[in-house]
């Protein structure tokens, strides 16, 4: 079956157009037929970036709405007939949906039950759901035969005790306004720990895992035996980590003192919190961990700063997780810094040796977007890389979905 993959943002869609199947998958010959990319969503310089087999363009052109994007996107494909000859071939569509709120312990199938659910819970995520159903409604006009599907972020983290997800606030402030911790990144940590198992030939349930998705969003996972036990990000993704642009950890009376003392209104402290944070706002320089490392090889002190407050997060976390699972079979690095950049690996492992890891330095410096594991022969806990691919688990959830319904 042709599955569509959709990540909408505000001015953006992504898609990915995947063949799949039940024989497909359990043989992990999921086929990706086409990606791309439509940025600037609303102005006249729209971005349409796209890779059909072998075959890449990207061009310009004034593109008004996410209907229109999606369009584009069609037109696009079906002039390989080869690949697609008309819309109507998709049998499926996956809609990567941010925050499913306390509604959704899995995906769904985007019926009025369910697309009430995800507008209710738009104000825990006003910057990421409402995006999403904009997609959806544009895709649902679009391909009114298609079989839609909601995958959520959060879905995967539904199986937190109350201990890991409750905030030290008063409880009726989670009853009344459901704040609590839900977790991200969901997609990302099921399917490397899901491939762990794969690669293994065991099941999920088998295995205590801690996976470490690093990319300019970060997040760390606590997986036991296949379900989540605790995460690093919380109400919302700012918690956690230090990120490309966001904050992490932060003591609540740090901002308040900040936002009395430099007079931030709401708006203010959220844009500080969220843009001007992180590795950017530590190092006055950039969010790009590449260019970081490349400036720290330049003698910049700030960025050399900015990485060792990063990889001293991650290390905190993977500790605080070993205790969590009560020691761990693996740790996993994926996402698009975990998935490169060895020397960043290396500094997160180092002086890891009293829970069993060691890298291997080989190994470890030719893993760059590679799946292998990268332990020193004699450690106790491996170690693995697994780069990510989150619209595969969404396109084998919607054909889950289709096939069950």
């Amino acid at each position: 079956m042709k599955i569509l993959v959709l990540n909408c943002g505000s001015s953006s869609v992504k898609f990915q157009l995947i063949e799949t199947g039940l024989e497909e998958i359990a043989r992990n010959q999921d086929r990706i037929v086409v990606r791309g990319l439509v940025e600037k969503i609303g102005s006249p310089d729209s971005i349409v970036s796209c890779t059909i087999r072998e075959h890449s363009l990207r061009y310009n052109k004034p593109i008004s709405s996410h209907k229109e994007a999606l369009s584009t996107v069609f037109d696009s494909m079906t002039g390989h007939p080869e690949v697609l000859t008309g819309p109507e071939e998709i049998g499926g569509v996956g809609h990567r949906i941010v925050h499913g709120g306390e509604g959704f312990t899995r995906s769904a199938l985007m019926e009025p039950s369910t697309i009430e659910k995800i507008e209710h819970a738009v104000e825990l995520a006003p910057l990421h759901n409402s995006h999403n159903l904009e997609g959806f409604y544009a895709a649902r006009e679009l391909l009114p035969k298609a079989v839609h599907v909601a995958v959520f972020d959060t879905s995967f983290h539904h199986t937190l005790p109350p201990r890991a997800y409750l905030y030290g606030l008063p409880y009726d402030l989670y009853e009344r306004h459901r704040v609590r911790r839900y977790g991200f990144h969901g997609t990302s940590h099921r399917y490397v720990s899901q491939r762990f198992a794969e690669i293994h030939g065991a099941p999920a349930e088998r295995y205590k895992l801690i996976t470490c998705h690093l990319g300019n969003g970060c997040s760390v996972c606590a997986v036991d035996r296949g379900r989540s036990a605790d995460t690093s990000m919380g109400f919302t993704p700012l918690e956690g980590l230090l990120m490309g642009t966001r904050s992490g950890d932060l003591d609540p009376g740090a901002l308040l003192y900040l936002m009395s003392k430099a007079r931030l209104g709401i708006k203010d402290a959220n844009h500080l919190l969220n843009e001007e944070s992180g590795l950017y706002g530590l190092s006055g320089l950039s969010r790009d961990m590449r260019e970081l490392l490349s400036q720290r090889e330049k003698g910049k002190e700030r960025a050399g700063l900015a990485i060792d407050t990063f990889c001293y997060r991650v290390k905190k976390y993977i500790g605080a997780y070993f205790a969590v699972l009560n020691g761990a079979d693996a740790v996993i690095f994926t996402g698009g810094i975990g998935e490169n950049a060895p020397s960043l690996r290396a500094q997160i492992c180092e002086s890891l040796g009293a829970l069993g890891i060691s890298l291997n330095t080989e190994r470890n410096q030719a893993a760059v977007g590679v799946e292998t594991d990268i332990t020193a022969d004699d450690a106790r806990t491996r170690v693995w890389v697994i780069p990510t691919n989150e619209e595969l688990l969404i396109a084998r959830d919607t054909l889950a979905c289709i096939l069950s319904s």
